[in-house]
């Protein structure tokens, strides 16, 4: 008998849904960034783990939307909780205790999965508070030094349905390598970029070349204003070798292989809020 569904990570912005789905995965997917709202849409890894198959799923955070780009992240955020078969619901150990996901979603009626709190950042809570979540509360958890990461999949796979696997068991991820790299070029642009800048960012893979060695990618990054253009090239190029820099290093470690990554940046203007610039750049629904 095996089992495989979807796992859906759910919760507030900046709760840890990216950080636990690359320490479940055990491989840097999806994007990590002290600041809030880096995941724009779900990504997607696979962990095949005995008789079980965990599809799991990063959504970007629940939020009240301010322009059309968050609009379309709350409505990837909603689906992914539709379709989950279980959702694990994340919020802050130091936070303890959670508000009902219905009302933090907003939701008129609970999703149709089994929802499973899972607190996170147990790492920064020494010592417990009284109460703290156990068994049937919840999972407390650190995605940094993996305590509670097997009781959650243990909780996690007792309740996936029984069903034959979707993927071969050394899959990690479903998306395509040219969605990953241009996910590492953005979260280079948020080590590196200062303020709002990286969510102005936006990054287009033009070329991807993997029967080269080195790997070639020639990508684009859009940013909304000319200023703003000047500030991601930096004076003499300096900003935007170092971006280039730091995203062929993590492109590098996950496809194993070295890279030449080609950089430009252009004006977009106003595509956050414009819907066929969202399209083109992959996050319209």
């Amino acid at each position: 008998m095996t089992r495989c569904g979807t796992v859906v990570l759910a919760g507030r912005p900046n709760v840890g849904k990216s950080t636990l789905l690359n320490a479940l995965i055990g491989e840097h997917l999806a994007i990590i960034s002290p600041k809030p709202q880096s995941t724009r849409v779900p990504v997607v890894g696979i962990l095949t783990r005995g008789d079980t198959q965990f599809i799991v799923t990063d959504s970007p955070g629940l939020l009240a939307p301010e322009y059309r780009l968050h609009e379309t992240m709350r409505v990837h955020a909603l689906r992914a909780l539709a379709d989950a078969d279980v959702v694990a619901y994340l919020h802050p150990l130091p936070d303890y205790p959670a508000p009902p996901l219905q009302q933090v979603a907003q939701l008129e009626r609970p999703p149709r999965g089994a929802i499973v709190t899972v607190y996170t950042k147990a790492d920064l809570v020494r010592p417990r508070p009284p109460g703290s979540p156990g068994g049937s509360d919840g999972v407390a958890l650190s995605a940094v030094t993996g305590e509670g990461l097997e009781d959650l999949l243990a909780v996690l796979g007792a309740r996936l349905p029984e069903s034959p696997w979707l993927y071969p068991a050394d899959e990690i991820a479903t998306q395509p390598l040219r969605f990953f790299a241009a996910e590492f070029v953005r979260e280079a642009a948020f080590e590196l970029l200062h303020e709002e800048l990286p969510y102005s960012l936006a990054c287009e893979i033009d070329e991807f070349r993997e029967e080269q060695t080195p790997v070639y990618i020639r990508a684009t990054v859009y940013v909304e204003r000319d200023s703003q253009k000047g500030i991601v090239v930096g004076q003499g190029g300096r900003t935007i070798k170092a971006l280039g820099a730091a995203a062929r290093a993590k492109i590098t470690a996950l496809i194993a292989q070295p890279v030449y990554l080609d950089l430009r940046v252009k004006v977009l203007p106003k595509w956050r809020r414009h819907a066929p610039s969202l399209k083109r750049l992959g996050y319209a629904l």
